[in-house]
């Protein structure tokens, strides 16, 4: 029997649209002979729904949508298809998070998900029931087990440690199956899914059992799914692999999966492999699933075009870049908006890269603007010398013009702020910091610039070699770098590593070998940024802790660690 992984991009809450990406998918996969298809998980609802699950409309018109695409594909092929159900189980969560099982024209089993996650992005504890029975289909003579998500990811031989204190999957195998199919959707962060591929092919070969694994792909808000949906045979060999950052069907025979370990007819090398050519380098995965963030955050919010502010530094150079690849060259506007402390050297690098990169590009000087605020504020602040108040004016000037045209052009407008400045409070609320999405703000600044390199590398020089080797400067002050305030980013970004993404103390990171000081004043700008983060525009997540959803720091608290 051929099964067919449907690895589609879905919008949330377009649940008609879902159901006909769904339904095209199972026809390309019926085409190559699958009689049965399974999607990712919550397909039909789009992934993460979150608080649409509390609207009982949103869910009744997800049930209605299931029914009409079972009636659909009454011909075949039979379809098991993740999404938000009601359940009966009184004293609960009112849902359960399901494959439904589309068969004859008509809606039969809804098979749950066990194991809620409630940490970094995810929170389904606050929608969902988890399921008590075991969930399992038998078609064609073949007894497969079902999971979701987050089920294939408690076995304690893996992982040294249980999250949960069930494991579906160990239950599951105790019933005689011939294979374990799942339904997911797991974001993407840098190097997953190298650590997927090992989980999967460690449970394969613990029951003996093939696994398919059926992965979302696209960008929602925050998050970015790569997909790279795959088939691993009784032995664990990886033997399918769908392509990744990109909607694929991939079609699989289970009999060729399915061996007696050890026998002389579980020859991996004899049977025939699927397997999309990727690359695990982090610059390639980064660049990829920034260029698919953009890419479905403008298309799913409705922008077909995007404007940025260019700098002539590498932030803003990377996020023209990415948006360029994104979007079209012929739908991105870089703005210039030269002060009077910008060099005539960052003028000359952004207009060459808008050169090289053959996008859109306007000049306005603030100079004007400048003088206008230092009129308007002149009795206010009568007897005080100019601070860091007038550089953030500067950027707010900009931020203000930016938005104006975003308004008046109906484009995005992309934020150019990296990790490391937003973990320290580098940049300006209400100036730099406005827009509609922070393109790098989960991209420390030592990874800017290998990406910068890595871009140049694939694509030709398309980023002036000059503004990768200058200083970083914001330029709002004579003779400005950002090492004047910061520590070198090789260094703040080892720090920050730690503290953010490791959840270390002080005194650890300290002992890590950092200088103590620099340490503890790298945490207080981390503690004491909060309030911007709070309002920053959402970013796109590619590390395992961004500023983002997974992020839930208190602004106002003391922190003594």
């Amino acid at each position: 029997m051929k099964i067919g992984l449907l690895q589609v991009n879905t919008v949330v809450g377009d649940l008609s649209g879902n159901a006909g990406r769904v339904a095209r998918a199972a026809r390309q996969a019926a085409e190559a002979g699958a009689s049965l298809c399974i999607t990712p998980e919550l397909a039909l609802t789009g992934y993460p729904p979150r608080d649409l699950l509390l609207t009982p409309a949103f869910v009744d018109k997800a049930r209605k949508e299931l029914e009409r695409l079972a009636r659909e594909l009454r011909d075949g092929p039979v379809l098991l298809v993740g999404t938000a159900a009601r359940t009966v189980n009184p004293g609960g969560r009112p849902l359960i998070n399901c494959a439904a099982l589309l068969s004859g024209g008509g809606v039969g089993a809804l098979l749950p998900k066990k194991l809620l996650p409630t940490y970094d992005v995810f929170d389904e504890d606050r929608y969902f029931e988890p399921g008590g029975c075991l969930g399992f289909i038998e078609l064609h003579g073949l007894r497969l087990g079902v999971t979701i998500c987050e089920d294939i990811w408690n076995d304690k031989d893996f992982w040294q440690q249980r999250r949960y204190p069930e494991d579906p999957v160990e239950r599951l195998a105790e019933e005689g199956l011939d294979a374990i199919l799942n339904l997911s959707a797991s974001p993407f962060t840098l190097g997953k899914q190298v650590q997927r591929e090992k989980m999967l092919a460690t449970m394969a070969r613990k029951y003996g059992l093939p696994v398919l694994y059926c992965n979302q792909v696209g960008g929602n808000d925050d998050l970015v799914f790569d997909g790279r949906s795959m088939a691993l045979d009784a032995s664990g060999a990886l033997v399918a692999r769908a392509s990744g950052f990109e909607e694929s069907v991939l079609v699989v025979d289970v009999a060729e999966l399915v061996e007696t370990v050890g026998s002389a007819s579980g020859n991996a090398a004899s049977r025939p492999v699927q397997l999309a050519q990727d690359d695990y380098s982090e610059e390639s995965e980064a660049w990829r699933a920034l260029v698919l963030g953009v890419k479905d955050y403008a298309a799913k919010c409705g922008f077909k075009g995007a404007i940025l502010g260019l700098s002539g530094g590498i932030d803003s150079a990377l996020t023209a870049v990415i948006a360029a690849e994104a979007l079209g060259v012929e739908n991105v506007l870089g703005v210039l908006m030269p002060s009077p402390y910008s060099s005539q050297g960052s003028v000359n690098d952004s207009l060459e890269l808008v050169k090289r990169l053959g996008i859109r590009s306007m000049t306005t000087p603030i100079s004007d603007i400048m003088a206008a605020f230092e009129k308007s504020l002149a009795p206010a602040f009568v007897g005080r010398k100019p601070d860091v108040t007038e550089e953030n004016i500067q950027s707010r000037i900009r931020g203000n013009l930016l938005m104006a045209m975003s308004n008046k052009f109906g484009h995005v407008l992309l934020t150019t702020g990296n990790k490391s400045e937003l973990a320290v409070g580098y940049c300006t609320i209400y100036g730099d910091m406005s827009g509609g999405l922070a393109v790098i703000s989960d991209v420390p600044k030592t990874m800017v610039y290998r990406l910068a390199e890595y871009v140049n590398a694939q694509r030709g020089e398309v980023i002036p070699r000059a503004i990768i080797d200058k200083a970083p400067s914001a330029e709002l002050r004579p003779d400005q770098t950002d090492q004047d305030s910061l520590p070198p980013y090789e260094i703040l970004d080892a720090i920050l590593k730690l503290r953010v993404e490791r959840h270390q103390s002080v005194e650890e990171i300290a002992h890590a070998g950092f200088d103590r000081a620099m340490v503890e004043k790298v945490c207080k700008l981390v503690k004491g940024a909060e309030f911007k983060r709070r309002q920053a525009a959402p970013g796109i997540k590619i590390t395992d802790r961004a500023f983002g959803t997974g992020w839930r720091m208190p602004v106002a608290c003391r922190i003594e660690y």
